[in-house]
């Protein structure tokens, strides 16, 4: 990614210090926004002093792009655990529960990480990039997977593997924002089978039940 801070930990210390200062801006972000939190609110939770924080991060917007990269990598190893293998229909089906679970065990609240930050700063160019090549590392672990379930089916990977694993993350993000609106996880669980529905008719895989592909 191409988020880089100001200055990098030359010591153990040093990044022990920088990693506190990012996990307390990430903290303070998700809970109250970027718009409202404060370097000082920051430099009080992560008990620094200011020249530290100044010291790895040029200016707030410097360290938002660090907090853009902790979320990002949160979010995206979780689905990749997830994703990197995956070679078929069950298998995406049992990545859709996985996820399901996971939105019901957050009561449905706080949304995507990275969307709820999308929603306030892809408008900045550089946090809009920032953002953007999150997204597309994102989708192309749903990309890699369509391709090995079509050569696990003997077909060749189609063309348009691309727009189908942007559709798929598009669906998983409306899902999610309609999960934390209305408190409940039936929009994403929708929003999900009807992804899945689709990508099996554009990869013309065979379509199995839900209930078959959770059990297989």
């Amino acid at each position: 990614m191409t988020m880089n801070a100001t200055a990098s930990p030359k010591t153990a210390r040093g990044a022990a210090t920088r990693a506190r200062i990012v996990a307390a801006a990430t903290d303070l972000v998700r809970a109250q926004g970027v718009a409202n939190t404060t370097i000082d609110e920051v430099i009080e939770a992560s008990q620094v002093s200011k020249s530290q924080v100044y010291h790895y991060f040029a200016d707030k917007d410097d360290l938002v792009l660090a907090v853009i990269q902790r979320q990002a990598e949160c979010v995206l190893g979780t689905h990749e655990v997830l994703l990197q293998k995956l070679n078929s229909l069950a298998g995406l089906r049992r990545w859709r529960d996985a996820v399901v679970e996971l939105t019901r065990k957050a009561n449905c609240a706080g949304g995507c990480p990275l969307g709820s930050l999308a929603s306030e700063l892809a408008e900045a160019p550089r946090t809009r990039t920032a953002l953007a090549e999150s997204f597309a590392r994102w989708a192309s672990y749903f990309e890699m997977a369509f391709a090995r379930m079509q050569t696990r089916a003997g077909k060749k990977p189609g063309n348009d593997l691309k727009e189908l694993s942007e559709a798929m993350l598009a669906s998983l993000q409306g899902g999610l924002l309609l999960a934390q609106t209305m408190r409940s996880s039936r929009p994403l669980e929708l929003a999900l089978d009807m992804a899945i529905d689709h990508v099996a008719a554009r990869l013309k895989l065979q379509q199995i039940s839900h209930r078959s592909a959770r059990g297989g």
